[in-house]
């Protein structure tokens, strides 16, 4: 009679176990953070714009300098 009180303690308590493993595998502190978001697509307007106008106003005055 004992060995069957054993083996269903045994039994309840590794259901028990089991649970709980699954349950902390699912939970946020455990499970990965989330990726860094990727920067989206496109050019930046920066010192780009600037040196391409410069270098139009400068052709321009050549070009009337010349005419």
């Amino acid at each position: 009679m004992k060995i069957k009180n054993y083996k269903i303690l045994a039994s309840v308590a590794l259901v028990v176990i089991l649970a709980m493993v699954f349950i902390m595998s699912g939970s946020p502190s455990v499970q990965e953070p989330p990726a860094p978001q990727q920067p989206p697509p496109g050019l930046p307007i920066d010192g780009g714009v600037l040196l391409l106008l410069a270098s139009g106003v400068i052709y321009g005055i050549k070009k009337q300098i010349n005419k």
